[in-house]
C-alpha cells in the first residue's frame, strides 16, 4: 500500500532544499568536466568538492537584493569557495542549471508514480479475477444494456491502468534530459563534452538541441499523461459513484468504524473519497491546459513558462500521487454487493435479452428489420405493463410463428453473455 512516508517523499522532491542539492551537484559535476578538458586546475576542483554547500535561508536573504534565485545560489555556494568561485557556473546559464535539476526532479517523480501504478495494477488484477463470474447489468446511457460481469468492468479497468503505465514510463523518459549549452543553445562559452559528462552522471541523455531551455512539448507530454492518468481514476471513481446510488447499491466505498457521513443526517454513506478524486482529475486537466501554453515562448526564451511550472508540476505529481494514495484502499476494500446485481438484472423484467431473441429471429429467415419492429414492440408493451418480457413473447402471435417456448428460453440464459469471459480475461493478461 502507499503510505503517508510515500506522500512526504514526493512532497520532498519538490522542496527548494532538494532542488538547490541537485543544482549544486551540477555544479560541481560541472567543474569535474572542465578539470578534465584541462579548464579548471585538479587542485580548484579539489576545493570545490570538499567545499561546496549552500545555506537555504542566505540564499532566500540574497535573492530579495538580486531577484534572482540562480544568483542568489551561486553566490551564495561561492561564500564556501574562496578564489576558486571564479571556476563555479563558468559558460552556463541560469536555464542550464533550472532545466537540468527539473528534469531530475521529474525522473524521480515519475519513478514514485510507476510505482503507485504497479500496486494499483496488483489490486485490480486480484479483484477482476476475485469477480470474473459475478454477472451484473451494462449499462449504456445510464439505461439497462446486456448482462456482463463485475470482473469485466475491473478488467476494463486494468487494461486502462496498463496503458497508462506504458504512458508514464514513456514521459519519464521524455523528461530524461539535461542542457547545458549556455545562454542560447549554441555552446559558445561551454565544451558539449561537459552536458555529456554532467548528464551521464545525473543518468539524464543530452538534449538534440535548445535554445537557452529545454523546449517546453518535453514537458507538456509530462503533464498531460499525469492528466489522463487522473482521468482514468476520475473514470473509476465516478462508476464507483453510480455504482453506490442508493437505488443501485451494487458496491461501496468502505465505511470505516466511526466515519460521519453527514453532519445532519445520520443514516449517509457518502461516496466522498471518490468524489474528492473526480475533483482532484479537474485539476489535472487544468494544468494540462496551462502546460500547452507554455510550449510558445518568445524567440529562444521567455520566463512566461517558469512560474507555471514551479505551480503545475509539483502540484501534478503530488496530487496524482495523493489520489492514487486514497484510491487503491477503496477498491483493495471495496464492497461488492452481488445480490444487488442479480436484482438489477431482472429489474426490466428480462428486456436485457431482448437481442438475443432479435438474432434468432433472423437466424430463422426474417429480416433485421421485421425482427426488430417485432421484438420492439413486444419490448414496449414491457415498459407500458407489468408483464415479464418472456411472457409477452410466448403470447405474441408472430413470434410462436418462428420460436418454440424452449427456443425463447434458451435466449434468457445470462450463461451466453458470459461464454468468452475466459478469452478476455486471456486477452487482458489476467
Amino acid at each position: 500500500m502507499i503510505d503517508r512516508y510515500t506522500l512526504s517523499k514526493m512532497g520532498n522532491i519538490w522542496s527548494e532544499k532538494h532542488k538547490m542539492e541537485i543544482m549544486l551537484q551540477i555544479e560541481v559535476l560541472t567543474c569535474e568536466a572542465m578539470c578534465k578538458l584541462g579548464i579548471i586546475p585538479k587542485k580548484a576542483l579539489e576545493k570545490i568538492k570538499k567545499s561546496a554547500k549552500f545555506d537555504i535561508d542566505e540564499v532566500k536573504r540574497l535573492e530579495e537584493k538580486t531577484k534572482h534565485d540562480v544568483v542568489a545560489f551561486i553566490n551564495n555556494v561561492g561564500k564556501y569557495l574562496g578564489p576558486e568561485a571564479r571556476y563555479l557556473h563558468m559558460g552556463l546559464t541560469s536555464s542550464d542549471l533550472l532545466d537540468t535539476a527539473l528534469s531530475v526532479q521529474c525522473v524521480e517523480a515519475s519513478d514514485i508514480l510507476l510505482a503507485d501504478i504497479r500496486k494499483f495494477l496488483l489490486i485490480l488484477k486480484q479483484k477482476a479475477r476475485k469477480y470474473k463470474d459475478t454477472p451484473c447489468i451494462a449499462r449504456t446511457h445510464g439505461v439497462h444494456a446486456e448482462p456482463t460481469s463485475f470482473g469485466l468492468k475491473l478488467a476494463v479497468w486494468y487494461d486502462e491502468m496498463g496503458r497508462n503505465y506504458e504512458r508514464m514510463e514513456q514521459a519519464k523518459e521524455m523528461m530524461r534530459f539535461g542542457k547545458l549549452s549556455g545562454a542560447v543553445g549554441t555552446y559558445a562559452n561551454i565544451d558539449p563534452y561537459v552536458e555529456e559528462y554532467v548528464c551521464e552522471k545525473l543518468n539524464l541523455k543530452p538534449v538534440n538541441i535548445a535554445t537557452q531551455i529545454i523546449q517546453r512539448d518535453h514537458h507538456c507530454q509530462f503533464v498531460t499523461t499525469i492528466a489522463l492518468i487522473g482521468s482514468s481514476l476520475n473514470k473509476i471513481a465516478t462508476e464507483i459513484r453510480l455504482l453506490q446510488k442508493t437505488e443501485v447499491m451494487e458496491v461501496e466505498e468502505p465505511f470505516f468504524k466511526g466515519q460521519i457521513g453527514s453532519s445532519a443526517m445520520p443514516h449517509k454513506r457518502n461516496p466522498v473519497t471518490c468524489e474528492r478524486i473526480s475533483g482532484l482529475s479537474r485539476i489535472l486537466r487544468a494544468n494540462a491546459q496551462a502546460a500547452f501554453e507554455n510550449i510558445s515562448l518568445w524567440h529562444e526564451r521567455d520566463i512566461s513558462h517558469s512560474s507555471v511550472e514551479r505551480i503545475i508540476l509539483p502540484d501534478c505529481t503530488i496530487a496524482l500521487n495523493y489520489m492514487f494514495y486514497k484510491l487503491i484502499p477503496i477498491i483493495d476494500g471495496l464492497l461488492v454487493y452481488p445480490k444487488n446485481m442479480i436484482a438489477s438484472l431482472s429489474k426490466t423484467k428480462g428486456l436485457i435479452y431482448s437481442q438475443r431473441v432479435l438474432l434468432e429471429l433472423m437466424k430463422k429467415g426474417l429480416t433485421r428489420e421485421a425482427a426488430y419492429e417485432l421484438i420492439q414492440r413486444c419490448a414496449m408493451q414491457v415498459w407500458q405493463e407489468t408483464s415479464d418480457f418472456r411472457d409477452i413473447l410466448y403470447r405474441d402471435r408472430k413470434v410462436r410463428k418462428y420460436l418454440k417456448p424452449s427456443e425463447i428460453d434458451g435466449c434468457f440464459d445470462i450463461r451466453y453473455y458470459m461464454r468468452h469471459t475466459d478469452k478476455i480475461f486471456k486477452k487482458v493478461g489476467l
